[in-house]
């Protein structure tokens, strides 16, 4: 008998031991090149894989701290929270959703946020959708509080900026929620008459009702890299209209290529492009709260 025939082999115990040296979360895999990233190098990047360069999902509040000047921005109306009016239910309660919502996110009453901040020392209104609540769905406090911010912005005479992420109307509002396209929709068109700036930073996903009013309404439209925009998901216009739909579509460079998005911005260039848009459409505004800056207007 050979002796490889006697040779046993080791146990290995089917229990893995966690080292409780080793934090969790150092790393991070790029879903989209699957390169394995050191979590702090990433963070410092703006969560951008420094390979292919895919922009992974900020909350509302990391992206707000990456375009405002520190300790800028002053939130407004943050006590505002939904409830259940149609007494709601599917798999499970509304009104037990909001719960369980509230108690995995602490810090946030709802799926929209919004204040006053500065960029580069210019005062403008911002308000940023939520996605980790609810999908950034759109409730009818999260329109009541985006009326609210052009109403501000009106009021104030401040250029308004607005990022959207969301996967549009909230279903458990029923007609409730589909209303706040139509009343988002006529604050803005004040804002316009009374020449407000609007500026809107599309991200991933912009999707459903919120892509179908506010969303496609401002002056300036950008958009982060492969941001998913459109109204129905291409799944379900695919089987819808029976036919395969072309290859990026609903993509941002789609939108880009067809005229529906202004600019597609790199994460590390969207605090100089926010500022260059919102001082370029709003120099009358500024010029007006400071007398000693000249505004030259050419006579042709």
């Amino acid at each position: 008998m050979s002796w490889l025939n006697k040779f046993k082999a080791p146990r290995i115990s089917n229990e893995t031991k966690k080292r409780e040296d080793v934090p969790e979360g150092l790393w991070e895999k790029c879903p989209s090149c699957q390169e394995v990233l050191f979590a702090q190098d990433l963070a410092k990047n703006l969560m951008v894989c420094s390979n292919c360069q895919h922009h992974f999902k900020l909350t509302a509040r990391q992206r707000i701290d990456c375009i405002v000047d520190p300790d800028s921005f002053e939130e407004i109306d943050h006590e505002l929270k939904p409830i259940d009016p149609l007494h709601f239910k599917d798999s499970k309660k509304y009104s037990d959703r909001i719960k369980s919502t509230a108690k995995n996110l602490p810090n946030e009453n709802e799926a929209y946020i919004y204040g006053k901040a500065k960029i580069k020392g210019k005062d403008f209104v911002l308000g940023s959708f939520v996605f980790e609540y609810m999908g950034g769905s759109m409730g009818s406090v999260v329109g009541e509080k985006l009326t609210r911010t052009y109403e501000l912005a009106l009021k104030e005479k401040k250029p308004v900026l607005v990022i959207t992420a969301s996967g549009g109307a909230r279903m458990q509002e029923g007609i409730l929620s589909l209303m706040q396209m139509a009343k988002c929709s006529a604050a803005i068109k004040k804002l316009k008459k009374a020449g407000i700036p609007y500026v809107v930073l599309l991200t991933h996903p912009t999707t459903g009702g919120v892509a179908a009013s506010m969303a496609m309404l401002g002056d300036v439209h950008l958009a982060e890299p492969n941001a998913l925009i459109g109204f129905a998901g291409p799944r379900v216009i695919e089987q819808t209209i029976k036919q395969t739909l072309p290859e990026g579509f609903q993509r941002s460079e789609f939108l880009l290529e067809h005229g529906m998005v202004d600019r597609i911005v790199h994460r590390k260039d969207l605090r100089n492009t926010l500022d260059f848009f919102i001082s370029s459409l709003g120099y009358k505004l500024y010029a007006e709260k400071k007398p000693d800056i000249k505004v030259v207007v050419s006579e042709k």
